[in-house]
């Protein structure tokens, strides 16, 4: 008790860094107080990228401080607290007892898990909305109710309506909604844009998270995130300014040794809470309307925000608890060491994983055509695939990573997301990087001892998933390019494919 005023415990969570959380809204910074806590259940309930707990821990950390400077009584328990009861509702109940409280408000998580949690707890609690979104799940629902297909792009122009981002009255800005095909150059012969600013770590959250966490797949060292809202609003500007322009014609392409390109690397920032989405929205479409970027750069990042985002939290929570468990094609390969930093001859894997490791980053092209198809095509069961997400970058939450990886990645769900499944031969890879060039395989031979092994996998995939896709639209043209093939080449691929997955599932080196 506060005097003789009710105390109330106001939980805010690592991935809920902001002023303006619904939860603190409805709180009275004169009487109830802020619980935070670093606990190894959040931390251990897959093995985090190092990257990814001492980003959230140092983040945590000042957002805490930034509660006090404004008032606010926190009560913060660090990972290696004595008294850590290892987990959020241990935490609140260790707290509601020292303070007498008379409940819990919170915002709402972002992950199943953590809701249900929350409910089963022998404490009062109220649940908030997540007010830091633009489209309410109550929004959601009523956009997809009786629709035969729950089409991001539909979505993403209603929210363009909803937020008069990129409009012209009532018609979008050029006159088109998406200038994704303008988005699509392959990787430039040089990138001009020195990636993002550095900052300096928390020391002390860096030993301890080498301590306790230290054989997790991950490099911990060198850490430059930002790592309050400050910082990162100085690394938005920073991107704005120089790698905005470029950003759009270059956002798929890929290159050896250069993970950032004119990436913004924001989306840790904004998934925590540190920055507001439609806030940095805003200044992108300003960037654009002052001549400083050009209309598919300013468009294509504005969709990835207002579109993508917003679009998978919707998918998340209306599919509900079960939707990472969903396995439409019944894949059930155990995930290839390889993902975990395991020799590998195929480049662009090994480029891709060696940047992940080194970056708990990894930009969306590279998640989905490289380490994503690769686990379609080989028939990886999506469960190890979404935790192996999860695990390694340092933006993934399970609202955002599972509709990405169970849906848009690994059309496990049946194709709610997806309306074909994201295939393709190691020639999309050539196209839009300088991977294959430095490969032990060639990505010109279709069969023989070094075929890349995404063009074999791609007829396997859908030799044996034929039933499944074969009446599918936007496929029909590769079964028939499939069926031209004469039967002794299509027996050589299903043959040199199965000998090439039997290597992979032996543990050899592919």
């Amino acid at each position: 008790r506060a005097g003789d005023r009710l105390v109330r415990l106001v939980l805010v969570l690592g991935d809920q860094l902001s002023l303006d959380l619904s939860a603190l809204q409805k709180a009275d910074k004169k009487q109830d107080t802020v619980v935070m806590a670093e606990v190894s259940g959040e931390a251990t309930y897959v093995p985090h990228h190092p990257k990814k707990i001492a980003f959230t821990f140092m983040a945590m950390r000042k957002f805490a401080q930034t509660l006090r400077e404004e008032g606010w009584r926190v009560e913060y328990t660090t990972l290696d607290d004595p008294e850590n009861t290892g987990s959020i509702t241990g935490e609140l109940i260790r707290r509601a007892a020292a303070h007498d409280a008379a409940g819990v408000i919170y915002t709402e998580p972002g992950e199943w898990r953590l809701i249900e949690a929350l409910a089963e707890m022998p404490l009062r609690t109220h649940s908030l909305p997540d007010t830091r979104f633009i489209a309410s799940h109550q929004d959601f629902e009523t956009w997809s109710a009786g629709r035969k297909q729950l089409r991001m792009e539909y979505f993403y122009r209603d929210m363009r309506r909803k937020t008069g981002l990129l409009m012209d009255g009532d018609k979008p800005e050029g006159g088109k909604w998406n200038y994704d095909h303008d988005n699509r150059k392959p990787a430039p012969d040089e990138v001009d844009f020195d990636g993002p600013l550095r900052f300096a770590p928390d020391e002390a959250v860096l030993g301890l998270v080498k301590a306790q966490f230290g054989e997790n797949f991950g490099d911990l060292r060198p850490f430059w995130f930002a790592t309050d809202a400050a910082q990162a609003r100085e690394q938005l500007t920073q991107w704005i300014e120089a790698g905005l322009p470029k950003f759009g014609d270059y956002q798929d392409a890929m290159l050896s040794d250069q993970p950032f390109l004119y990436h913004s690397l924001i989306s840790f920032y904004l998934n925590a809470g540190l920055l507001d989405p439609l806030a940095v929205c805003r200044e992108v479409e300003a960037a654009y309307y002052a001549g400083h970027a050009p209309l598919n750069a300013a468009e294509g990042f504005i969709r990835q925000i207002i579109g993508w985002r917003e679009y998978m939290r919707g998918i998340y929570f209306l599919q509900g608890p079960d939707y990472s468990a969903r396995n439409g094609l019944g894949h059930s390969r155990a995930l290839p060491d390889l993902y975990w930093g395991a020799e590998t001859k195929m480049n662009c894997m090994a480029q891709t994983v060696k940047q992940t490791r080194e970056h708990a980053y990894a930009h969306h092209i590279q998640r989905l055509m490289v380490t994503g198809n690769f686990a379609l095509l080989a028939g990886v069961d999506p469960a190890h695939v979404h935790k192996w997400y999860l695990a390694v970058y340092a933006d993934a939450y399970e609202w955002v990573e599972a509709p990405n990886v169970i849906g848009m990645s690994q059309f496990a769900d049946d194709g709610i997301i997806a309306s074909k499944p994201y295939i393709s031969s190691g020639n999309y890879i050539h196209k839009m990087s300088d991977y294959c060039g430095s490969c032990a395989y060639r990505v010109q031979d279709k069969t023989g001892e070094k075929a890349c092994p995404f063009n074999l996998l791609y007829w396997h995939f859908l030799d044996r998933h034929r039933a499944r896709f074969e009446a599918n639209p936007r496929m029909g043209n590769m079964y028939r390019v499939w069926d031209r093939m004469d039967e002794e080449k299509r027996t050589t691929v299903l043959r040199e494919a199965d000998a090439w997955l039997a290597k992979l599932d032996e543990g050899a080196t592919v």
